[in-house]
């Protein structure tokens, strides 16, 4: 429905759109007194933090790594810390208003708020429902914060802005328990995500080095360096790097950057930008289905591209390949973060082919079994990526709900059920 709809039947017009007849528009310090953290300076002071306290300390990092509850914080308060902070009880609802502002989260132990949150106490408002309807103005936060050094909020206009919400706690409570529901369910599908990539890790551990064999392989293994195992050349860039001739988006040539790769799994099927016949003669060429690895800034991420691409500098293609292209995949995907280790820092880490080219790698003689593993571990990766996909489907499922319960344009809880509901306590 919008403003120039005809108001049907059991609902009515707002100043902020048209609304079920039994909701009400409020403002938020309607609803709560709302209150800011407090931070102790100098902040860095060690005084102000104990390790063994059981009072913790909310930073913004604490809150973006976090889902509804909060159970744990990276740092906690001392007696002294406690004492120049803002202390929250357990089962507080707070909102971050500082940086990454209007976060809220259930604070599910002790712990003080810096001055990069506010807390809503004395609540007018089923808890959980008023949780979920921040997390729906979250990204309205924006067209109003102040901008000075970062992004901030201030309680004035928090307490000003006004919610739809439903007069019954009856329908404020089914509102939450729906969509807490499939928070639970998101919450279940992360952690078996979780589980299953750990069990990855220990799968590529044990069958990349051959402490595990599987049903059947029996040959031997060797250790050559990469460089014996294929070409491994770099890519090129055209320069200066910015310059438009480069580039077409019209073009079929994709032009690989660390984004791309970061982005995605296995495979690249796309990439950001493409290069112009000219970008393509000033960079490297590599064919369709060819294996490439990072070398700067995230070193050591190995990707198949599924597309015709070129790679500028900050990535090298093996090439000529003697052993199986997905075994390899898996034994770079396995030593890439060991690639820490030996990268040269400059402006930022990178890798040179000659330090590649020498790197040492096990893997059998046979090709049966090096295709025998990569299915292993490709399979591994499918179901995953399937897992990933279901709870991203059901992250998009609880985004159309949240759009439609916390407007009342669906209803778990009819004005009749309510009516009865009342006459019953009133009875």
């Amino acid at each position: 429905m919008t403003d120039h709809d005809v108001v049907p039947p059991g609902y009515k017009r707002t100043e902020i759109g048209v609304i079920p007849e039994d909701w009400e528009v409020k403002r938020l310090g309607d609803l709560a007194f709302i209150t800011r953290g407090a931070s102790p300076r100098p902040i860095d002071n060690p005084i102000w933090f104990d390790k063994f306290s059981n009072v913790g300390w909310v930073r913004i990092s604490d809150v973006t790594n976090s889902g509804m509850n909060l159970y744990n914080t990276t740092q906690c308060l001392s007696k002294n810390g406690i004492k120049h902070s803002r202390p929250v009880a357990c089962d507080s609802l707070i909102m971050s208003i500082c940086a990454t502002i209007g976060r809220p989260i259930i604070t599910r132990i002790k712990t003080c708020i810096h001055d990069g949150f506010v807390v809503f106490e004395h609540l007018l408002v089923e808890k959980t429902f008023l949780y979920y309807k921040l997390c729906q103005i979250e990204n309205d936060w924006w067209k109003y914060g102040q901008v000075g050094s970062q992004m901030n909020l201030n309680t004035g206009l928090i307490n000003l802005t006004k919610v739809l919400i439903p007069q019954s706690r009856e329908e404020q409570h089914a509102i939450a328990a729906a969509l807490s529901d499939v928070d639970g369910l998101i919450g279940a599908l992360d952690a078996l995500i979780a589980k299953k990539r750990d069990m990855k890790q220990a799968a590529m551990q044990q069958l990349l080095t051959g402490r595990t064999r599987l049903p059947g392989c029996v040959g031997e293994w060797e250790e050559k360096r990469l460089g014996d195992l294929a070409l491994i050349t770099r890519g090129a860039s055209p320069r200066p790097i910015d310059l438009p001739v480069w580039f077409d988006e019209t073009s079929v040539v994709g032009w690989v950057r660390i984004s791309d790769v970061t982005n995605s799994g296995m495979n690249l099927f796309e990439t950001t930008q493409r290069l112009s016949t000219l970008g393509i003669k000033n960079s490297r060429p590599v064919a369709k289905n060819s294996l490439i690895m990072s070398i700067c800034a995230t070193v050591g991420r190995p990707i198949i591209t599924r597309i015709k691409t070129c790679i500028h500098d900050g990535f090298v293609v093996f090439e000529q390949l003697c052993v199986e292209q997905l075994y390899l995949y898996y034994v770079l995907s396995h030593m890439e973060k060991e690639w820490l280790k030996y990268g040269q820092i400059g402006s930022q880490l990178n890798l040179n082919t000659g330090l590649i080219n020498i790197t040492t790698v096990s893997f059998p003689c046979s090709i049966e079994e090096q295709t025998a593993i990569a299915t292993v571990l490709s399979d591994m990766d499918a179901e995953i990526a399937a897992l990933e996909r279901r709870r991203d489907k059901v992250r998009d499922i609880k985004q159309g709900m949240m759009q439609q319960l916390l407007t009342g344009k669906v209803r778990l809880v009819s004005p009749e059920e309510m009516g009865e509901q009342n006459n019953m306590v009133q009875a």
